[in-house]
């Protein structure tokens, strides 16, 4: 159903927009020069069936680019992400993978271009005397738009790490977190053009969205929120809320965990690892936020399930 909601919204937004000239080879764009930023939205022609009307245009596309972080001079991990807050990505890829332990450990970050390519590589200078976690640098040379660990050694790696309970006394109401869900997709720039992205929102208890991402991995959207509070030196999260688009898997309620944030909902299902994990460290998870409905899976005591006396 959200995928059939989305090709409508995706169509909607085409429907309404004047078809491009399509374009002659003279008139294509040149190969861009070495370190050009990459585009989040690219263009492509596409033909398109209607009621049995066929037209010809130019539609959007969510950029998807392989983004290198590297610590000095060497290669950690590519990622395929939509371009876009970059720094703010490896940032939080760091963080969250228990690479780095805090903003006070980066030296410097600052996006590089190679020889012949677009500026697709981050490069994170650590202070000196930081000691790198060989081991979870190994793990994590190679990530995908779905990837993540699994099983018991996932959770047992989390609990290793020392990651503390989020914030008990945190308390949010039904009609706010039913609220989240519209404010995080009237504000999707790249949604609205492409019907691509996933997105993850921060909002406060007053349902206030604090700060949006997108990217074609929920995972690196997710990075990306995470980065922005760690460069503001916003963390720990501990009166927020975050909404992801899609399904909560492990990845999201671990990447959740080491920013402190209490609460964690999706529009979709959550996966039984990331209940589990959820249970374990007090977290509150949400699944299936849609209209007037949601379904609690772990933490109930920080939303108001109580009716309000004399309503």
């Amino acid at each position: 159903m959200a995928h059939q909601h989305s090709l409508k919204r995706s169509r909607a937004a085409r429907s309404q927009r004047k078809a491009r000239p399509v374009p002659t080879p003279s008139s294509l764009p040149a190969r861009p020069p070495a370190g050009t930023p990459a585009r989040p939205i690219d263009v492509t022609l596409v033909t398109e069936w209607q009621d049995g009307a066929v037209s010809r245009a130019q539609d959007y596309l969510v950029g998807e680019e392989p983004l290198e972080i590297r610590i000095g001079t060497r290669p950690i991990s590519v990622t395929m992400r939509t371009p876009g807050h970059d720094l703010e990505l490896a940032a939080g890829f760091l963080l969250t993978e228990g690479v780095i332990n805090g903003r006070d450990q980066i030296a410097n970050l600052r996006q590089v271009a190679t020889r012949g390519h677009k500026s697709n590589v981050v490069r994170v200078d650590l202070h000196r005397g930081v000691a790198l976690q060989t081991a979870r640098v190994r793990r994590n040379f190679t990530v995908s738009s779905s990837c993540g660990l699994c099983g018991k050694a996932s959770i047992d790696a989390v609990r290793v790490r020392g990651i503390g309970r989020p914030n008990s006394d945190l308390r949010v109401s039904p009609d706010v977190l039913c609220l989240l869900p519209e404010a995080l997709r009237s504000s999707q720039a790249v949604f609205g053009r492409t019907g691509g992205p996933h997105a993850a929102g921060l909002f406060d208890t007053t349902g206030r969205l604090v700060a949006l991402r997108e990217d074609v991995g929920r995972h690196n959207a997710v990075d990306k929120l995470i980065g922005w509070a760690l460069l503001e030196k916003r963390l720990p999260l501990r009166d927020s809320v975050l909404l992801v688009s899609g399904r909560g898997s492990f990845e999201i309620v671990q990447k959740a965990l080491v920013a402190g944030v209490p609460v964690v909902a999706c529009i979709s299902a959550p996966s039984s690892l990331a209940v589990q994990l959820a249970w374990e460290f007090g977290l509150t998870l949400v699944g299936f936020l849609r209209g007037q409905r949601f379904v609690l899976y772990t933490g109930e005591d920080r939303v108001r399930l109580a009716p309000t006396p004399g309503a």
